[in-house]
């Protein structure tokens, strides 16, 4: 429904952006500007030609009834690889236009156009289906109904002494830990094995002095690109590891500045330039992150249960959930005041 001429279309985008930069370049004089605009706008005619009809024929499917668009009917962990190799892509062209800035440039730059990504997928339907959510994605594990009704599985149940809906439930969340934990260990050992190499090493002396390894002849931009595009792959393998745990893709729940914060504080926490650190950091401070709003509810109510009923006493309930900020910062501050390293510093 129009997929094959959205393809063509962003090809021609593509393309027309390569030609404007071409035409800048080898159009001599006074003709360089006409040439560059008669470029540009040949280029976006032919573009929302392609464009807007194969647009209409995509959003024109109901979902309810054909399903959605989509996984050409293969194995939805197939979607981890492809997950990453999108990141990785996209990594690649943002690091062509970003990483010739430098420190807070980047920084602002790389942020806005994390922003800018995710306004496409909350309104480009045609992609994402932006508020309308892509649901009932398949899943890599049983559905829990399915063990149920599963006579073998309730037997086996019994056995155990538990319930079907408790042993199904059970079940699945042990199979997710264990593909979820098998993808980690092979990044954990990828990354050591990459540490440990030459490659490692040279990463390792333009993290610490840029300067002197450009001195020594090697390409700094290259390598900062290198690794921003591994990253980016590693961090688009997980977010398609997440939609497929949820089921669901919503736009509108992705929130790039709160995790940028919430990841920064798990290498922090975990130990800065240490594999295992930064995996340590990351289980640690997702479990205080999702905990703290069961606990801090739990202990303002403890804490307020000698005042009277009144506003102040309803303010302090009303603020509770909020008490995960107030945790994370003070083991922030805890850790950078007593083992600024990071619980598993780096040798």
């Amino acid at each position: 429904a129009g997929g094959p001429r959205v393809v063509l279309a962003l090809l021609v985008g593509l393309g027309t952006l390569v030609l404007a930069a071409q035409a800048w370049r080898r159009v001599p004089g006074l003709m360089r500007v006409p040439a560059l605009v008669a470029v540009l706008v040949a280029g976006f005619v032919a573009y929302r030609w392609l464009f807007d009809p194969a647009v209409m024929a995509i959003e024109a499917n109901n979902s309810a009834s054909a399903g959605h668009i989509g996984g050409l009917g293969w194995p939805v962990l197939l979607s981890w690889p492809i997950g990453a190799l999108f990141a990785a892509a996209a990594a690649w062209g943002v690091g062509k236009v970003a990483l010739g800035l430098r420190s807070d440039y980047l920084a602002i730059a790389t942020l806005g156009i994390g922003e800018i990504i995710v306004a496409v997928m909350r309104n480009e339907e045609w992609l994402s289906r932006g508020v309308k959510n892509v649901s009932g994605i398949p899943r890599p594990v049983p559905y829990e109904l399915d063990l149920q009704s599963d006579p073998d599985f309730v037997a086996r149940a019994a056995e155990w002494g538990l319930s079907p809906a408790l042993a199904s439930g059970i079940w699945v969340k042990l199979l997710y830990a264990g593909l979820f934990g098998a993808v980690l260990l092979a990044l954990i050992l990828l990354a050591e094995l990459a540490l440990k190499s030459p490659w490692g090493r040279m990463m390792r002396a333009i993290r610490d002095n840029e300067t002197a390894a450009e001195a020594m002849g090697k390409d700094v931009t290259r390598r900062h690109l290198q690794i921003f595009v591994i990253g980016s792959a590693v961090i688009g393998l997980a977010g398609a590891m997440m939609v497929t745990l949820d089921g669901l893709l919503s736009p509108n729940s992705f929130n790039p500045l709160r995790y940028t914060f919430l990841i920064w504080v798990m290498v922090i926490v975990g130990g800065s330039g240490n594999n295992w650190g930064a995996a340590l950091g990351a289980i640690l401070i997702w479990f205080l992150w999702i905990k703290a709003e069961v606990w801090g509810p739990e202990l303002m109510r403890l804490l307020t249960g000698p005042l009277p009923a009144g506003a102040l006493r309803d303010h302090l309930l009303g603020s509770a959930p909020h008490m995960r900020f107030i945790a994370l910062g003070l083991v922030l501050l805890l850790v950078l005041r007593f083992a600024p390293r990071g619980l598993v510093p780096e040798k």
